[in-house]
């Protein structure tokens, strides 16, 4: 379950995946800006980096997964 943010308000909604591989809780502290990688790779996706012990998570911005057309349809079908 997720919330995503819309013209209206917030919109929970369930999303399914292929696979988990963990679930980890996260200190506002520990997440980095997104690094500029170049002009060939879009972040618009990336909400930001996680140093943890023994790596790097990339963070995915959920808002920004969906357009607004279809947080649109996903409002209509409460």
């Amino acid at each position: 379950m997720v919330e995503i943010e819309s013209q209206t308000g917030m919109v929970m909604i369930g999303i399914v995946v292929d696979s988990v591989s963990e679930v980890l809780n996260i200190k506002g502290d520990d997440i980095e800006d997104t690094p500029t990688f170049g002009t060939k790779l879009n972040t618009e996706y990336i909400l930001g980096m996680a140093k943890m012990e023994g790596g790097v998570k990339i963070l995915l911005d959920i808002n920004q997964v969906l357009s607004g057309e279809e947080i649109a349809v996903l409002e209509k079908t409460e």
